[in-house]
């Protein structure tokens, strides 16, 4: 069947977009526990980018699943596919150039290591949420951990499933100490250094 098909080229390339955006597009992939504070950060930064006057969206895990990926369960084989979907529309957000957060637990390298390869080298940029097992479930605001130590959920992050840390990261948070608001200006300074963003005078 792919034999069929054949790509479409846009009268519009990326480089075209950014330019009318003043800004790069990039993945800017948020991962860490549940509960490491990935999605208040992955808003938090999209708030001030887009109050910079940024062309942004947030691919959230939770939302995700509500529709993109409402078919996949959590095993490893369903985690990895909910990653490589999420990965590909990342892609086309880039290409429409636009300024992408992700905010998903991501447990496995291997998965976030497709994602970059999907991308340019300077495209995907890897933020880990630190915070110990034991910060997240006391902030355990969803009640998940609760049902995971009791049996009622399977194959939960952390505590029936495996987390591996980002070997590399761009970025490290360490969200069980710094405040929002010094995470949030040491990723908009990281874009700045970077090159994706320009900051206001």
């Amino acid at each position: 069947m792919k034999n069929n098909l054949f790509l479409q080229h846009s009268l519009i390339n990326k480089a075209d977009r950014n330019s009318q955006a003043g800004h790069k597009s990039v993945i800017l992939w948020f991962t860490g526990l549940s509960g490491a504070g990935k999605s208040t950060l992955a808003h938090a930064v999209e708030k001030s980018l887009f109050d910079m006057g940024c062309r942004t969206f947030v691919i959230d895990g939770d939302n995700v699943r509500h529709g993109l990926c409402g078919d996949l369960g959590f095993s490893a084989a369903d985690r990895h596919e909910n990653i490589r979907r999420v990965g590909e529309l990342g892609k086309l957000l880039i290409e429409a150039g636009i300024l992408t957060l992700t905010a998903f637990i991501s447990p496995f390298q291997v998965d976030r290591d497709r994602v970059r390869a999907l991308v340019n080298k300077d495209e995907f940029i890897e933020i880990y949420c630190n915070a110990d097992l034991e910060v997240c479930e006391q902030r355990d605001v969803k009640g998940l951990y609760a049902k995971a130590r009791s049996g009622e959920i399977t194959d939960f992050t952390g505590i029936s499933s495996p987390y591996e840390a980002p070997l590399y990261p761009d970025l490290v948070i360490n969200s069980a100490i710094e405040t929002l608001g010094h995470s949030v200006e040491r990723v908009i300074d990281y874009l700045s250094v970077k090159g994706v963003v320009t900051l206001p005078r």
